[in-house]
């Protein structure tokens, strides 16, 4: 598979998110997918090679879009005009199956490659702090409903997204390289992972550390810097401070190290990496809320070479159940299910190309809806003069209008296919084609789609992104896409074209049969939404009918 990978951290800055990107990368390719990743830089050779690769049609393993901008003294985040330009190129160049943006909830090139690709879309989230954007709803819902899979790389993570975020979240680890990261030879020396903010936990471990006079204490800084931790005179031969902000940098510290004492709010990256190092994890229950557990931990674990040999075992058998490899892995079954979803593509024969063709608007109603007042027999002639194949009556949670609208056209040029637009219990409304019998309102999603089916009519699912109604959830969508047998892409009735717009794009990324209707409760809109299509007769040749189409919108000829 063609993968893009998008990162909202600038590539020229040591981060947590790149070094996840690039170690499933990695990882990814030795499954044999093709793997480009997106991001934004500020060295001035990687956004040289980053504009050579657009020149190239992309043929580069990491594709700098253009410079990061500054919104915090920390990170480099951002999108300028120029790197959205380059976004949309690199996103058409690529044809990509499935573009996987991480931490989207931040105002960056993985938010708008997520919103604007037409291929399959995952985003991953890592931090419960990274939440904050789009602030608005409306934006959220639409991001949301692009996306085909939710990721999290933590429980407490995919939490706080499904409450931004709502949905199905796997989680799957961050990951760690285990060629990397592995035991070395252990001497007596802890590790700690410095926060200025988390004093008492120094505090705790150093007063500890004074009752160990043979071991020795690093306190190590993983973020750029942020003070000096202060350090009692007594112990200054002991205690030493570190700079690591990449993986490579921690490798030999950890290597050597036997006990590694975790930041409240550090890095999960660090903690695992220390885990498949060898290190016994100094991280008692309860530490979160009394900091003094960790040095209590930490000398329980240094007087003790046999409990610290059985904590260090444990953690570095978990570790090895989490490399990038096995995320690799639970990311390739996770690409390879959503491409499953996808409709068997159609074929490019036209099994009936010997009829004439017809406009069919498969979405009205009549006066057997509560909010209509069309008589069935005007609505016949109002369709017949205007010239009309075909039409579907679907009133709402009501048959009886389409059936005496079939009585009445008999003998008529004008196809009648009986409906029903029936609502579920919130989860919108879903269309029944070629129905014999009425389906009572108030089922739940998969009940009326079974209803559907049990009588041999086809699903027609209607404005599924009219957000000014009550509409599917994503989730919902997604699970049932097989079931679906026409996707509404063009609603005369919509308030706001985009909402159309939104459903094309998700009929044309799953192969969805598309359909058409004016959804008219007025005489005048009948025929504003249609499709121009082939004659046919019963359901099994409306479907071929319609998957023979080329084009639809308002009343367009293909």
């Amino acid at each position: 598979m063609r993968l893009c990978l998008v990162t909202p951290f600038s590539w020229s800055q040591p981060h947590d998110v790149n070094e996840h990107v690039a170690g499933i990368a990695a990882a990814l390719r030795t499954l044999g997918h093709s793997v480009t990743i997106l991001a934004s830089s500020n060295r001035a050779k990687e956004l040289a090679a980053g504009r050579r690769a657009l020149l190239d049609g992309l043929e580069a393993e990491v594709v700098a879009l253009g410079p990061a901008v500054p919104i915090s003294r920390r990170s480099r985040i951002g999108v300028p005009v120029g790197a959205r330009a380059n976004l949309e190129l690199a996103l058409a160049l690529g044809r990509f199956d499935v573009v996987h943006g991480f931490e989207p909830g931040l105002p960056s090139l993985s938010y708008l490659a997520l919103r604007d690709a037409q291929a399959l879309t995952v985003a991953t989230f890592l931090s419960p702090e990274r939440l904050s954007y789009p602030p608005g709803r409306a934006q959220r819902d639409r991001l949301l409903g692009r996306l085909d899979a939710l990721v999290a790389t933590s429980e407490e993570t995919a939490e706080a997204a499904a409450a931004r975020f709502p949905g199905h979240y796997e989680v799957i680890s961050e990951g760690v390289d285990a060629d990397l990261f592995r035991p070395g030879r252990k001497r007596r020396l802890i590790v700690v992972e410095w926060r200025p903010t988390e004093r008492a936990l120094v505090r705790g471990v150093l007063r500890e550390i004074g009752e160990l006079p043979e071991w020795e204490l690093v306190l190590l800084r993983t973020k750029p810097l942020a003070g000096r931790p202060t350090i009692p005179r007594l112990l200054r031969d002991r205690v030493h401070v570190r700079t690591a902000r990449d993986g490579t940098a921690r490798e030999s510290l950890l290597a050597e190290a036997s006990i590694f004492v975790p930041a409240v709010e550090g890095l999960r990256r660090v903690r695992l990496e220390a885990a498949a190092a060898g290190c016994a994890i100094a991280a008692p229950p309860g530490a979160a809320e009394q900091p003094e557990l960790f040095g209590a931990e930490a000398a329980r674990l240094a007087e003790s070479s046999d409990y610290r040999k059985r904590k260090a075992e444990r953690a570095c058998a978990d570790a090895r159940e989490q490399t990038f490899s096995a995320v690799a892995a639970r990311l390739d079954e996770l690409y390879g299910g959503l491409a499953k979803r996808r409709h068997a593509p159609r074929g490019e024969a036209d099994p009936l190309h010997d009829r004439p063709w017809i406009l069919a608007d498969l979405h009205m109603h009549t006066s057997w809806s509560h909010d209509c007042t069309v008589d069935p027999a005007d609505l016949i002639m109002y369709a017949e003069a205007n010239a009309l194949g075909a039409i579907a009556v679907t009133d709402h949670n009501a048959l009886g209008g389409a059936l005496e609208t079939a009585e009445l056209a008999r003998g008529l040029d004008l196809v009648v296919i009986p409906g029903e637009e029936i609502k579920t219990d919130g989860q919108g409304e879903v269309i029944g084609l070629f129905l014999r019998e009425e389906i009572p309102r108030g089922l739940s999603f998969e009940q009326t789609v079974q209803a559907i089916k049990a009588q041999g009519g086809l699903v027609y699912l209607p404005h599924p992104f009219d957000r000014m109604h009550s509409i599917p959830a994503p989730d919902t969508l997604r699970r049932y896409l097989a079931d679906i047998d026409v996707f509404e892409v063009y609603n005369a009735r919509l308030l706001f074209e985009a909402y159309n717009d939104e459903a094309l794009r998700f009929a044309r990324k799953y192969n969805l049969t598309m359909g058409a209707g004016s959804d008219a409760h007025v005489l005048q809109g009948v025929g504003t939404g249609a499709v121009r299509m082939r004659a046919f007769e019963g359901p099994e040749e409306f479907m071929l009918s319609l998957r023979s189409v080329r084009g639809r919108s308002s009343t367009s000829s293909p």
